[in-house]
């Protein structure tokens, strides 16, 4: 067995010449990786998904990559929703999503790896110039971008400015998603994380393609970040 398995908890991460290295999963991180990735491949094979304006999907995504922005509650079905309804219509699309550089976030990471997501690591408040460079590489690159904007602490469904931000350095389009999931647990946790039961209604959104100018000064980015935050919770029925 090679040593980065070794069930030896992970070291803190180290910086080196200012960069903040980000944890890597433990053996039981992986482990418990591999179970969340496979109840959430079993549960999305049960769910019975319905687009809201199906017929205005492909219009969506013309633009090329965007930046797609889920609360965070919703992270379980969030891959599963660009699988269906992304990459369904545009097969050729690769995303890359935001997972914290934390201990925790290690395992995250895993987890959307291991569903064919490429993790980069970093947050408001650990290793987030990092994150924002390169993602910004990616988005170079062709990928979309997932970003949870009231994560990774909260609070829950209230738009934090780093999604703008992010949209005004890429020139990316923001896509707004959500999903009512019928039948679901909620977790004791600051989102109220959402398990979707299987066999449930999922009902999904995706809006029209919101753009970000670059030379925004701070009022116009607090409008932008608020209109937002207003956009979503028109498409957060709980």
């Amino acid at each position: 067995m090679m040593a980065e398995d070794s069930p030896v908890p992970a070291p803190r991460p180290k910086r080196t010449s200012g960069v903040v290295v980000p944890h890597k999963p433990t053996f039981t991180g992986r482990l418990l990786a591999r179970t969340i990735f496979l109840a959430i491949r079993s549960v999305d094979f049960t769910l019975r998904y319905r687009l809201d304006q199906p017929d205005r999907m492909q219009h969506r995504l013309l633009d090329g990559p965007a930046i797609f922005a889920i609360w965070h509650n919703r992270l379980a079905l969030s891959v599963m929703l660009y699988h269906r309804f992304v990459q369904a219509f545009q097969p050729e699309r690769k995303m890359a999503a935001i997972a914290s550089a934390s201990r925790d976030g290690a395992m995250l990471a895993r987890v959307i790896e291991l569903l064919g997501v490429r993790p980069v690591r970093g947050s408001s408040s650990r290793r987030g110039a990092q994150a924002l460079l390169e993602m910004g590489t990616l988005a170079d690159q062709g990928y979309d971008l997932a970003v949870t904007p009231d994560g990774p602490r909260g609070p829950r469904y209230q738009l934090q400015p780093g999604v703008v931000g992010l949209a005004a350095a890429t020139g990316l389009p923001i896509l707004l998603a959500s999903c009512q999931v019928a039948w679901k647990k909620q977790a004791p946790s600051w989102d109220r994380f959402q398990i979707p039961l299987p066999f449930s209604p999922v009902r999904v959104f995706i809006s029209e393609p919101i753009r970000v100018p670059r030379d925004l000064n701070e009022k116009a980015r607090e409008e932008v970040r608020a209109d937002l935050e207003r956009r979503m919770l028109q498409i957060t029925l709980d």
